[in-house]
């Protein structure tokens, strides 16, 4: 019997196509380790994508899932268009026309709505979202026909302009940078109101996903190349590229032994925030330092640390 190769830990970046849902691209993933010969490896995504989506899917492996929640709390980029004159119920593509309106805004207009959606806002999510009324899924009540009513929330949009040479009479296409929790489906029906008409998703892309870019990110057809027997080496990212924002916190061997026992790091000259700790060029664990204290956030059991 071949011996499996060691469960791999880091990064795998998806440039998710338009059709897959994330969970299944995460039994994308799985699926090619185990036809590459990889152990069973622990994997989970850094943030969900609807199906008609595209773009940038963060795939945890292995330690690096420990970091996926902190994925999910990342701001985000996408692009997308907005057409209008139709709503859809589903506010995208998929769904049935709800309302029609002749007006067609022009580009100034456009333009000086934007401000009114830019900085800290309330939107009240899509009806057909996988946020839950009183235990059951709202896109299966929309689905069964049920009157869906979704309180507002606040989300913060840090930036929002149109793309240049980007647009279409009936279309125009947006950059929007945004913080978790924002429903680009919403923001894009709430543009189109705001301008005295109606309008839906026809596209939507994510170009960034916390400190992940689209140009770190591999195809459906790259990802399939590890069950033929790719290294993955080629594809995979470094546990420590989702820390990318946050600084290095040095430790030594000592420290390090600390450190993966649990134990607090005191008089540290650091200032105060969160750190990576590393020995050598693997990371230990995520520490929070207070005052001079380094606590543990999320320890890390990768190779060659220290014993």
């Amino acid at each position: 019997m071949t011996e499996k190769k060691p469960p791999p830990h880091g990064w795998i970046i998806l440039d998710k196509p338009r059709g897959l849902g994330s969970t299944q691209a995460v039994a994308a993933v799985k699926r090619n380790l185990r036809e590459g010969g990889y152990a069973k490896t622990k994997v989970g995504h850094g943030g969900t994508l609807d199906p008609l989506a595209e773009g940038v899917l963060p795939i945890a492996l292995g330690e690096a899932t420990k970091l996926a929640g902190r994925m999910l709390d990342a701001s985000k980029i996408y692009e997308f268009t907005i057409r209008f004159g139709e709503e859809t119920d589903t506010l995208d593509t998929e769904g049935e026309v709800v309302e029609r309106s002749e007006e067609r805004p022009s580009l100034p207009e456009v333009e000086a709505v934007l401000p009114q959606f830019t900085g800290p806002i309330e939107q009240v999510p899509p009806a057909y979202s996988a946020l839950k009324v009183d235990g059951k899924r709202a896109y299966d009540r929309a689905r069964a026909g049920e009157a869906v009513a979704l309180k507002k929330r606040s989300v913060t949009i840090h930036s929002l302009e149109v793309c240049v040479d980007a647009h279409m009479p009936e279309e125009i296409t947006f950059t929007a940078h945004v913080s978790k929790g924002t429903y680009i489906r919403s923001l894009a029906r709430d543009i189109a109101r705001a301008l005295g008409t109606c309008g839906h998703v026809t596209y939507l892309r994510r170009i960034k996903a916390g400190p992940f870019l689209q140009d770190q990110a591999i195809s459906l057809d790259n990802l399939n190349e590890i069950g033929s027997g790719a290294p993955l080496k080629d594809l995979l990212l470094p546990l420590e590229a989702g820390l990318d924002d946050i600084p290095a916190l040095i430790l030594d061997q000592t420290s390090a032994q600390a450190v993966r026992q649990g134990r607090v790091l005191s008089e540290l000259p650091q200032p105060s925030g969160l750190y990576c700790a590393m020995l050598d060029n693997v990371p230990v664990a995520l520490m929070e330092i207070m005052d001079g204290a380094a606590k543990v956030v999320r320890g890390f059991n990768l190779p060659d640390v220290a014993e």
